[in-house]
C-alpha cells in the first residue's frame, strides 16, 4: 500500500485576514481532520509573490493578484493528512468564490476569483515547492500519523 501522507500549503489571503475569519478557517481544516503543521503571518514581499506566483506571470490577472497579496498580511500554514491536497482543494471550492459549492470557504468568505480567502497548493509537487518558500524543513513538525491521536 502507498504512502499517502502529505503536507500542503495553504494561505489564509489579505481578505481573510481582514475580515477576521482566520479563526473559522483554522477550525474547519482541523475539524475535517487535517494536522496543522506549521504556521506563521507574514506581510511577503512584491519579489517573493512574483517569485511565487510565477506560473502565472504574463496572465492578465497576475499585477492585481501581486497588488492585492501585498496588501495585508497572510497566514501560511502547512497542513498534513492523507491525500492533503485533494481534501484541502474540496474544503475551499472553486477558484471563483461565486461558483463555489455551498459550504465550501470560498462560498462561505470569498468575494470574487481573486478575493477568495485561501490559496491551497494544487499538488503535492507544487505543495512542497510553496511550502518552501515560507517554511524551512524544520519548521515542519515531525510527527508520526499515530502521534497525532494521544
Amino acid at each position: 500500500m502507498r504512502d499517502t501522507m502529505e503536507n500542503t500549503c495553504v494561505i489564509i489571503k489579505p481578505d481573510g485576514v481582514c475580515k477576521k475569519v482566520s479563526g473559522d478557517i483554522i477550525k474547519r481544516f482541523d475539524s475535517e481532520g487535517l494536522k496543522l503543521v506549521a504556521m506563521r503571518m507574514v506581510r511577503p514581499s512584491k519579489e517573493t509573490l512574483e517569485q511565487f506566483y510565477a506560473v502565472h506571470k504574463g496572465r492578465e490577472f497576475f499585477e492585481p493578484l501581486i497588488r492585492f497579496m501585498c496588501s495585508a498580511p497572510v497566514i501560511v500554514m502547512a497542513w498534513q493528512a492523507e491525500n492533503a491536497v485533494a481534501k484541502v482543494r474540496q474544503i475551499i471550492g472553486a477558484t471563483n468564490s461565486k461558483d463555489a459549492a455551498a459550504g465550501t470557504l470560498r462560498a462561505m468568505f470569498g468575494t470574487d476569483g481573486r478575493r477568495n480567502v485561501v490559496h491551497a497548493s494544487d499538488s503535492a509537487a507544487n505543495a512542497q515547492k510553496e511550502l518552501a518558500f515560507f517554511f524551512k524543513p524544520e519548521d515542519l513538525m515531525k510527527y508520526e500519523y499515530g502521534d497525532w491521536n494521544k
